[in-house]
């Protein structure tokens, strides 16, 4: 029914707030997807006002980006009236399309901004070619496939929907222990809806057995003398498959991680930025900076990599069992958010570092620059040595001057 079509796939990034949404357009997003304070599956994440989307979006189509908005839950009677208000909020905003999983939200959604497109949430459980045709026939642009489909089964969809139609897929970051994220655990254990947006993630707590007549003796569920962390899945990762995803005709590539740091968002999106236009330059050259790659990819934070569900059915090297800690390897200090006549850069601090070490400005355009710390003050025109408390405004001379939107970072004492 249809063939591949040519042209780059779009790389969909998350955003937490302004800061990261402006730091991923920056660093190579062609999309950026947010939440407002409602209606989205992260409603714990800290999410953007209707100012601040407004900004966000400003800003990103000034820079050719989109940005869509997810509202995404679940919707019990009570949401229904409260989302109708909320669309006609977007609809003055203006985002280049709504994400939505539940039917209710999406007849809501055509009657208020029909002219806003719409997508359709991994959260609907999209396994086959029907469900894509369905959604189709009822005005949605594009499908997010469910993360239980391998790359093979994409291509069928992919083959058997209208040329038009796009797939979404999830290529990087966390994958959830339940079907397509509809998880009942939070639910079961806080009385916090997954479904609702607050999830607390039990699936990343230690796990024992107790047999009902002996409560308090806790058998470990793998042989480990501190019990086990069964649900806890690796992070994926397709960055060495960039060809492959492109093969199964994938629209848009899309990075998981609607609550993590500019640090994160940065490093993902520089590194599948280059490996994406890396390859449709040259496949010998997308193989040749592989190492490059899996490098920088590892300097975000991670849970250790799987290539999840695409190559076939996971198995028991994909969980983790002995803990749920990440891998952190740099720790984020701040973005250069203007730089003066004097060369002085101004940032909102978030780790602490001191006058005379060593860090790294990271540049969108893939360098990492080492550099000295030569001076900073605060924002009182202070001298100061160090800055331990969190937030704190400053200027700080480096050695090597940055330029607005780069990001800085040093390496985690290990």
């Amino acid at each position: 029914m249809n063939n591949k079509r040519p042209g780059k796939p779009e790389l969909l990034v998350p955003a937490s707030s302004l800061e990261v949404l402006k730091t991923a357009v920056i660093f190579g997003a062609d999309a950026v997807y947010i939440g407002g304070e409602a209606f989205g599956l992260r409603a714990k994440a800290k999410n953007f006002s209707s100012q601040e989307m407004a900004e966000g979006i400003r800003f990103a189509h000034e820079h050719d980006v989109k940005v869509y908005v997810t509202a995404n839950i679940l919707a019990h009677n009570d949401d229904l009236e409260g989302a109708g208000k909320y669309f006609k909020e977007l609809k003055e905003i203006k985002p280049d399309a709504l994400i939505i999983s539940d039917p209710g939200m999406f007849m809501i959604a055509k009657e208020v901004c029909p002219e806003i497109e719409i997508h359709i949430s991994t959260q609907a459980n999209n396994t086959n070619y029907q469900t894509y045709r369905f959604w189709w026939q009822q005005g949605a642009k594009r499908v997010v496939s469910a993360r239980e489909l391998s790359l093979t089964e994409i291509r069928q969809i992919r083959d058997n929907i209208p040329k038009e139609m796009e797939i979404e897929s999830f290529i990087h970051g966390a994958m959830c222990i339940s079907y397509s994220g509809r998880c009942l655990l939070s639910n079961y254990f806080t009385g916090r809806d997954a479904n609702q947006g607050a999830c607390t993630h039990p699936c990343r707590w230690k796990y024992a057995v107790v047999e009902e007549t002996r409560p308090g003796e806790y058998l470990p569920v793998y042989e480990n003398e501190r019990g086990t962390y069964i649900f806890n899945s690796k992070d994926l990762c397709m960055i060495e498959y960039i060809p492959e995803l492109v093969s199964a005709g994938i629209d848009s590539l899309k990075i998981e991680g609607r609550m993590k740091t500019a640090l994160y968002v940065a490093c993902v999106a520089r590194t599948y930025r280059k490996a994406i236009d890396d390859y449709f330059e040259s496949e010998d050259k997308y193989r040749g900076n592989m190492d490059w790659y899996r490098a920088e990819i590892a300097k975000c934070t991670y849970r250790q990599f799987t290539t999840g569900f695409y190559f076939g059915k996971p198995d028991e090297n994909t969980q983790i069992y002995d803990s749920n800690t990440y891998v952190n390897e740099y720790v984020y200090l701040g973005i250069a958010e203007s730089v003066d006549e004097r060369g002085y850069a101004k940032f909102e601090q978030k780790n602490k570092f001191c006058v005379g070490d060593t860090i790294e400005i990271m540049k969108p355009d893939g360098s990492n620059i080492h550099t000295k710390v030569l001076s900073m003050y605060n924002d009182e025109g202070e001298a100061v040595a160090s800055c331990p408390h969190s937030r704190q405004i400053l200027y700080v001379e480096l050695a090597d001057q940055p330029d607005p939107y780069d990001l800085l970072r040093v390496e985690a004492v290990k």
